[in-house]
């Protein structure tokens, strides 16, 4: 009778870790989302806002490595893994997201960033890692319809630029190859600790190469004391994301990590609409429901094949 109570109490705190670091790091990614949007309002480059929260979230997680003696390590396949990593699932994703929502609104991106769960299941089925389910893919197909629903009104709006809903539509199949990627590539005995603070750093050598490229900037504006204060807020906000991420990665697996965009858009719509003044996407209630259910078709589906 004793051993079951504690295997039950196991069971339940073996789910508590991943379930409280898919919450927070949902929301802590929601608060990104709306703090791009701020960023755009004062007139702090996309670019120069991602780089220097970046620089700022590699520091702070090197900090907390040292203290924990618990350091990247630096090897070929780390090396590699941080460089993919960093081009996947941090430098190239968020500066796309970071760009397109000056153009197609932080409401629009914070939604069509809850399709990782899907993609990554197309992308682990077609590699082998997961077997086919056909309540999963009827969560596929619904969820690819709303976010079709959502790119459809987007594009037939007036004075909506073509170029950054389809840019922005790019940045789920970013996140979702990241999430594949750093479960089959996962460095043998390195802690989550130790992997993130690696990949943050080689995120900020990718956007300040970048930033040196002809017709980039890394300037920010220093005539008043907000942009400073939005780049600080967002290096805190990276560092408990990227961190929470790993744990997650490594105690739920890519699909149960990829549900931080779902839980993301649950923070950063309401923040837009209410507290931004931002217009609700058209076809909001419609595409949103096809993608919640979508997404709770994928996880149903994984649930009954545990």
């Amino acid at each position: 009778m004793t051993s079951s109570v504690i295997g039950i109490a196991g069971h339940h705190k073996i789910w508590l870790v991943p379930l409280l670091c898919l919450l927070f790091g949902g929301a802590l990614l929601g608060l990104s989302t709306n703090m791009a949007k701020l960023a755009s309002n004062v007139q702090l480059p996309p670019l120069a806002f991602l780089c220097w929260s970046i620089v700022g979230a590699a520091l702070i997680l090197l900090c907390v490595a040292i203290l924990r003696r618990d350091l990247p390590p630096v090897t070929g396949h780390t090396l590699e893994y941080y460089a993919v990593s960093a081009l996947v699932g941090v430098a190239g994703s968020n500066l796309i997201f970071f760009s397109a929502i000056p153009h197609v609104g932080a409401s629009f991106v914070a939604l069509i960033i809850s399709l990782p769960p899907l993609l990554t299941y197309v992308g682990t089925l077609a590699l082998g890692m997961e077997r086919f389910s056909m309540t999963r893919a009827l969560g596929v197909i619904a969820a690819l319809a709303g976010a079709g629903v959502l790119a459809a009104r987007k594009l037939s709006a007036p004075e909506t630029e073509g170029f950054w809903v389809l840019l922005a539509l790019l940045g789920p199949v970013l996140l979702a190859i990241g999430n594949i990627y750093r479960t089959r590539r996962w460095p043998r005995g390195v802690s989550a600790n130790a992997l993130a603070p690696g990949m943050l750093v080689a995120a900020a050598i990718m956007l300040l190469t970048a930033g040196l490229m002809p017709g980039f900037s890394l300037a920010v504006p220093m005539e008043q004391s907000l942009p400073l204060l939005l780049i600080t807020l967002q290096a805190l906000a990276f560092a408990g994301q990227f961190l929470l991420l790993f744990i997650l990665q490594k105690t739920g697996g890519p699909v149960l990590l990829s549900l931080l965009g779902a839980v993301g858009a649950i923070t950063a719509v309401p923040a837009a609409v209410f507290l931004q003044g931002e217009a609700p996407p058209q076809g909001l209630l419609a595409g949103a429901a096809l993608i919640a259910t979508g997404v709770a078709l994928v996880t149903i589906g994984k649930i009954r094949e545990r």
